[in-house]
């Protein structure tokens, strides 16, 4: 499945400039998609990914308040800002996705944790992560 590893990355990437630039992730994604078709260089921006960006979009708040309410010790602020926009795709994967397996969502979370963060990093997402695949069931009762 190494195309949807390259998806979750490249999700990964465009949350995380959204959240550098402080632009909308939905903007960010035209703009890598308009870039993508205009410059033959530039990779292809898959349907996955789309899915991936569009899915967080419409549950980003959601997400947000879910994440200040399960770490803890840390405020949405105060993490790093490669592993909040990890934990906010790994969270819509692993509440919403229901085609891909929780431990996929979490093993795939602290790989791109174990490349683009620090040594702390995987273990963090891992534990958040792990707590939000226990909580699944009520929290998508939560959402109805």
């Amino acid at each position: 499945m190494a195309a949807r590893n390259t998806a979750r990355k490249r999700a990964f990437q465009i949350l995380f400039e959204g959240d550098q630039r402080g632009a909308e992730v939905l903007t960010v994604l035209a703009d890598w998609v308009r870039l993508s078709r205009a410059d033959t260089r530039q990779p292809p921006v898959s349907e996955y990914t789309m899915e991936l960006v569009e899915g967080y979009a419409q549950r980003a708040k959601r997400i947000d308040e879910l994440l200040a309410q399960y770490s803890v010790g840390w405020t949405l602020d105060r993490m790093p800002v490669v592993d909040r926009n990890i934990l906010r795709l790994g969270a819509y994967e692993l509440i919403w996705v229901d085609e891909t397996p929780d431990a996929v969502v979490l093993d795939e979370m602290v790989q791109l944790a174990k490349e683009f963060s620090t040594d702390e990093s995987p273990s963090f997402v891992n534990g958040l992560l792990g707590r939000l695949k226990e909580l699944k069931p009520s929290l998508r009762r939560d959402e109805v």
